[in-house]
């Protein structure tokens, strides 16, 4: 449905909103915001393009020098807030970043999943899906309000705890998701302790990240909320799972599903295109890795006996490969990327993904044969005849193959690949110089 700019005039003064949220999202991921008082004056200024803010205080957009950037609201990523106070209601609306001069800003991420998207309608295809399946923790707070390891609950995949707080966290999060506009498929504890997930339906890539960005900030809010604090870290505790972010992807052309084929000869359901993005996601996999577990503490994750994808391979069922073409076929025919993390930046995986897809289909890169058995039960022998290469095991070497790649780099743009990977650089250097209670405990005392 589009949203005009008299529908939000409209709803300002029928759910008395006086505070608006201007949000946008850094080359980290992080969602920043401006908010402005929801007057007659202040809103004509925002709904003219003309709000304001200084770029050079936000985390690799610009030196102080070109500072004045400019927010233009996409008027369909209207949202009121179902929460408020006596001073009214509070609204957002989701931005693009532009200059001073009038044009698309370089280093907005949401702006360069949009150039992605006319390279693949360039290709002939009209749209590409996502739909996301983000995984967060759930942690006490202290007296001071100050986050913990502690859980609440002792629940494992998919248990029932019906006094359990952490429950009635994520009801009354999915209720005010639901208030808000999503269509949630799904709320269930997952396999670790503490451990939650709540599956919203797909929608276009945009769309879908822009509720991603939503979606996490209606968690911590609600989390706070019930005395709880909620992280997307990908490992926050050593010895248990960490949290995913499976990302189920479909291209659509004119005629539908551009993934689905009933007739695919090796009985697979899937078109030649799908299995040319296939190819495109396996073979950059090890250089698109850096952006889509963006962290130190992703690879932590990424190792074997916790259900993250560790090796580069693909399967139907199977659940140990990397990439899992999931049951559902017509319509809902997909690939599911399953070594995502929610710690990434949703706009440029998604670019990177995307264009990473497209390379395979304009260059026919050919998927290798899928892998139906455990890779977790192969030897490295076995592993290495099969063709299966592991995933970066480290940011450093992530960021390594990201400075090699001409596509990733290309999904990018220079700017954002730049400003990324100084950022991730100094953050590299900083983790491998600092000493851990790891080593002291290890060290200290046998040296």
């Amino acid at each position: 449905m589009t949203i005009t700019k008299a529908d939000i005039l409209r709803q300002v003064e029928e759910k008395n909103v006086t505070f608006l949220r201007l949000m946008f999202t850094d080359i980290l991921g992080t969602m920043k915001n401006v908010e402005i008082p929801a007057t007659p004056e202040q809103l004509e200024k925002v709904l003219s393009n003309k709000a304001m803010f200084d770029g050079s205080s936000i985390e690799g957009f610009v030196r102080i020098n070109e500072s004045d950037m400019y927010l233009y609201p996409d008027l369909d990523t209207w949202i009121v807030f179902p929460w408020g106070d006596e001073n009214g209601a509070v609204a957002g609306l989701i931005c693009d970043v532009y200059t001073a001069e009038g044009e698309p800003f370089a280093g907005d991420p949401r702006g360069n999943l949009k150039r992605a998207l006319s390279h693949m309608k360039e290709l002939g295809y009209t749209s590409f899906n996502l739909g996301p399946e983000p995984e967060f923790f759930l942690f006490k707070l202290d007296e001071k309000g100050a986050p913990t390891l502690e859980v609440n609950d002792k629940g494992g995949y998919f248990d029932l705890a019906p006094t359990d707080l952490a429950d009635n966290t994520r009801r009354e999060i999915v209720n005010v998701l639901t208030q808000m506009g999503f269509e949630v498929e799904a709320s269930h504890h997952e396999c670790a302790v503490g451990q939650h997930e709540i599956d919203f339906k797909y929608a276009d890539v945009l769309k879908a990240c822009d509720n991603i960005q939503l979606f996490k900030l209606v968690v911590k809010t609600i989390a706070r909320k019930h005395g709880m604090y909620a992280t997307f870290m990908a490992k926050p505790k050593y010895g248990i799972a960490g949290s995913g972010m499976h990302c189920n992807m479909s291209l659509f052309n004119e005629q539908g599903n551009a993934f689905e084929d009933s007739k695919d000869p090796r009985g697979m359901g899937l078109s030649q295109d799908a299995y040319y993005f296939l190819g495109g996601l396996m073979a950059h996999a090890y250089s698109y890795t850096a952006i889509t577990n963006p962290t130190v503490n992703s690879y932590k994750r990424l190792v074997p006996g916790f259900e993250a994808p560790v090796y580069i391979a693909w399967a139907g069922r199977n659940r140990s490969p990397l990439i899992r073409v999931p049951a559902s076929r017509g319509m809902g025919t997909r690939l599911e990327l399953r070594s995502v993390d929610p710690t990434a930046n949703p706009y440029l995986a998604m670019a990177v993904l995307l264009e990473a897809g497209l390379d395979g289909i304009v260059n026919q890169i050919e998927a290798p044969k899928p892998v139906e058995t455990n890779i977790y039960g192969m030897s490295r022998e076995e592993r290495r005849a099969a063709g299966i290469i592991d995933l970066p095991s480290t940011l450093h070497n992530a960021l390594k193959a990201l400075r090699t790649s001409d596509v990733v780099r290309s999904a990018l743009g220079e700017h954002i690949f730049t400003n990324f990977y100084e950022a991730k650089r100094i953050e590299w250097a900083s983790y491998a110089s600092f000493v851990s209670q790891w080593e002291i405990d290890n060290y200290l005392d046998l040296y």
